[in-house]
């Protein structure tokens, strides 16, 4: 199947590794011009270098001038941004009891204030040209919150009502707007978690992972390169009639519909 990405630019954010890397290679072996972006220069760099059209810009989102600077480079290199895609990491495991006020700032403050402001600079572009995908890595905890990830279980889902908001508004210019969900995909960040549950619950790392690989239906964790054949669709042009959704993979983690 032809995506109809060839010439497309992809801005994607927090790509130097785990699943925005992913996204970021899919992208690219479909044709896409592809943005590479995140806090490590090295790893943007040494990424960008192997796609065939790409850069990497070092950035930090979570500074005041850090969504400007990116999407700026963005326009430089390749004149407009057709495939926004939202990433970032997310807060340090922590139970609901213990959430201070200062905390759900901090948290939203990471989740969601950068990425809107991303939205915001890049889709009067889309909405002039009638063409874009606004996509954004979420987590299963959108669809059925996580224990001990109360942070971002509340981050994400605030980004969720808002891009569902937006999807309702921009669809007629053309534009979806989506959530893609992973459940446990093998990247950094699940294996930092598993880390933390193993000290929280005093097992063994292997212990937790058989156990949540046993719950898992495809009875494995997912590979990042499925991942971004999910992603990379959702930003093609045969996608074009799916928008305001939260599509997940996660091998039937999630037992609801």
């Amino acid at each position: 199947m032809d995506l109809g990405l060839t010439g497309r630019t992809a801005l994607v954010c927090a790509s130097t590794g785990g699943l925005g890397a992913a996204t970021a290679r899919a992208l690219a072996a479909e044709g896409a011009n592809v943005v590479v972006s995140g806090r490590r220069a090295q790893q943007a760099g040494d990424l960008a270098a192997e796609l065939p059209s790409a850069i990497g810009v070092p950035v930090d989102l979570m500074t005041p001038d850090g969504p400007e600077v990116l999407f700026a480079a963005t326009v430089a290199a390749f004149g407009s941004v057709d495939i926004l895609v939202l990433n970032g990491p997310g807060p340090r495991p922590m139970p609901a009891t213990k959430i201070t006020a200062d905390q759900v700032a901090a948290a939203t403050d990471q989740l969601v204030r950068p990425h809107i402001a991303l939205v915001q600079l890049a889709l009067p572009g889309m909405q002039q040209r009638s063409w874009g995908r606004i996509l954004a890595i979420g987590s299963s905890g959108v669809a059925a919150p996580l224990p001990y990830l109360g942070l971002s279980n509340l981050g994400r889902a605030a980004l969720g009502g808002y891009l569902k908001t937006l999807a309702g508004e921009v669809a007629k210019d053309g534009i979806t707007v989506n959530m893609l969900l992973p459940g446990s995909i093998e990247t950094p960040r699940l294996a930092s978690l598993d880390q933390a549950a193993a000290e929280m619950s005093g097992r063994t790392v292997e212990a937790v992972q058989a156990e949540a690989q046993h719950q898992i239906p495809a009875g494995r964790y997912g590979r990042p390169a499925e991942f971004g054949a999910v992603a990379a669709f959702l930003c093609s042009d045969q996608a074009s009639y799916v928008t305001g959704t939260a599509t997940r993979c996660d091998g039937g983690l999630v037992k609801n519909l």
